[in-house]
C-alpha cells in the first residue's frame, strides 16, 4: 500500500500536471501532455524498480511537472541557451517539488534529495540518478521515440538515438533492447547501440 504522504505528493503533481495546456491522444482522449508523461514515468520506474526510494518515485513523476510554464520558445536559438533552458526548467522542477513535498510533511533533506535528482547531479554515479536518467530514455523510446522519428531522416535518428543511449546504464540499455519497437526504431536503436 502506498504511503499516504507519498500519494499525496503524487496527486499533487498530476493536479499541477493536470494544467498542461497541450494535450496528446491517448487511446482515443485528449489528455494533458504533462500528466500522461508523468504516468508513464512512474509505470516504467515500478516496472524498472519496484522497490524505488519515495524521493525517486516522486522524481520520476515530477519530471515535467510544470514544464509549459518555461516554454523552449521563450529562449534563443541555439545550444547554449536550450542549456539553459534546461537548467531553468531543472530548477523550477526542484522548487516546486519542495513546497508541494514541504506541504504532504516531508523533510527538506527528502526535498533536496528530489532537487539533486531532478538537477541529475552525479549521473553515472548515483544510483537512483542513473535509474531516472534510464526510465526518462526507455519513456522517450517507448512513447515518444515514434512521433520524432517520423519527422527527421535517419542519419539524425541515429544520432539522437546514440546519445539517448550514452546516458543510460548498461542495464537500460539492456531493457531498451527488450522493448517492442516499430520496425524502422528498433532498427536505427539497434545500429545507434552498435556504434
Amino acid at each position: 500500500m502506498m504511503h499516504t504522504r507519498l500519494a499525496t505528493v503524487l496527486a499533487a503533481i498530476d493536479a499541477a500536471n493536470g494544467r498542461d495546456p497541450v494535450s496528446v491522444v491517448v487511446d482515443g482522449s485528449q489528455v494533458p501532455r504533462a500528466l500522461i508523461y508523468g504516468q508513464r514515468m512512474s509505470m516504467v520506474l515500478a516496472d524498472y524498480q519496484p522497490d524505488a526510494s519515495e524521493e525517486l518515485q516522486i522524481s520520476a513523476r515530477a519530471q515535467h511537472i510544470e514544464r509549459w510554464v518555461i516554454p523552449r520558445e521563450s529562449y534563443p536559438d541555439g545550444r547554449i541557451a536550450y542549456l539553459k533552458w534546461r537548467k531553468d526548467l531543472q530548477h523550477h522542477h526542484a522548487q516546486r517539488m519542495a513546497g508541494i513535498m514541504g506541504e504532504a510533511g516531508y523533510s527538506p533533506e527528502a526535498a533536496l534529495r528530489v532537487g539533486s535528482l531532478l538537477h541529475k547531479e552525479r549521473l553515472k554515479y548515483d544510483a537512483e540518478v542513473q535509474t531516472l536518467e534510464d526510465v526518462i530514455c526507455l519513456v522517450f523510446l517507448q512513447f515518444e521515440a515514434p512521433e520524432f522519428i517520423a519527422k527527421h531522416d535517419d542519419g539524425k535518428v541515429r544520432d539522437i538515438l546514440a546519445k539517448t543511449a550514452r546516458k543510460m546504464s548498461p542495464r537500460g540499455i539492456a531493457e531498451a533492447a527488450k522493448l517492442t519497437l516499430d520496425a524502422r526504431l528498433q532498427r536505427l536503436l539497434s545500429e545507434a547501440l552498435a556504434s
